[in-house]
């Protein structure tokens, strides 16, 4: 087995966290926000939220040179507080929701990959998170 070295990335998102849970877990929100950068879009996302359940969310460079299909299986699903799954490659991911009333932590720490620099990997999901933060607040 593979030695990961685990990073998170972190925001305080303006929502209750009803409101949050919705976002990170619903198809048609993940679509609106489940990219890095704005020359990227999230054309396409399934969601099976139960333990066992697999998830995908289709990444794409807004001018067609590339895409990819980023998912995994989850081990973990704690309604408003915790969820974890398991990438296909065998590195894990844990987000973590801390209600705060009309505010809402999110932690996510996951284990990095091998092939890019750890600052590039914090920096690309951190991006990301950062995007659902935007998102999910102005969809209030």
């Amino acid at each position: 087995m593979e030695n990961f070295q685990s990073l998170t990335v972190e925001a305080t998102v303006n929502a209750p966290i009803a409101h949050v849970w919705k976002c990170w877990t619903t198809p048609e929100d993940i679509m609106n926000w489940c990219f890095a950068s704005p020359d990227w879009h999230c054309p396409a996302a399934t969601n099976d939220l139960t333990v066992g359940g697999s998830f995908t969310s289709r990444m794409a460079a807004k001018d067609g040179s590339f895409a990819f299909d980023f998912g995994g299986v989850y081990d973990v699903v704690d309604l408003h507080k915790t969820i974890g799954y398991t990438m296909a490659d065998g590195r894990k991911v844990k987000i973590e929701f801390t209600d705060n009333g009309d505010t809402t932590y999110v932690s996510e720490t996951f284990d990095a990959e091998n092939e890019n620099p750890l600052e590039m990997q914090q920096g690309g999901w951190q991006a990301i998170l950062n995007n659902f933060k935007v998102y999910t607040e102005g969809a209030l």
